[in-house]
């Protein structure tokens, strides 16, 4: 199994180098569109290789798809801690009603023996 995944994860690599060397070109990437951005007076950008624009979006996109769903799933790690806490409440409960049991028949032999 770990074969596949090291022959998985050397493809993505190869993959994404060959990505990388394709897309080498520069590009200019501004907030604003240029004749906006010397309106206001603000022009500015960044010129970068169009492969780090790529992989940066990628990466980004990933971040937003890890926050969204960890807001999504929200709603199932708040039942399980209440679950959790439900639980360790009822086990506290026996061990007491436990206790108390074996109390009691210790007494009941001793009040009534047979």
């Amino acid at each position: 199994m770990s074969f596949l995944r090291y022959l998985f994860l050397g493809l993505l690599a190869l993959c994404l180098l060959i990505l990388a060397l394709a897309n080498r070109g520069a590009v200019t990437l501004r907030l604003l569109p240029e004749d906006v951005g010397t309106y206001i007076g603000f022009g500015q950008g960044f010129t970068a290789p169009l492969f780090v624009v790529i992989f940066l979006a990628m990466a980004v996109g990933l971040m937003i798809g890890f926050f969204w769903e960890w807001l999504r799933e929200h709603k199932h790690r708040a039942e399980a801690r209440s679950e959790r806490a439900q639980k360790e409440r009822l086990e506290k409960e026996l061990a007491r009603t436990r206790a108390t049991s074996e109390q009691d028949e210790v007494l009941a032999l001793v009040d009534n023996p047979r």
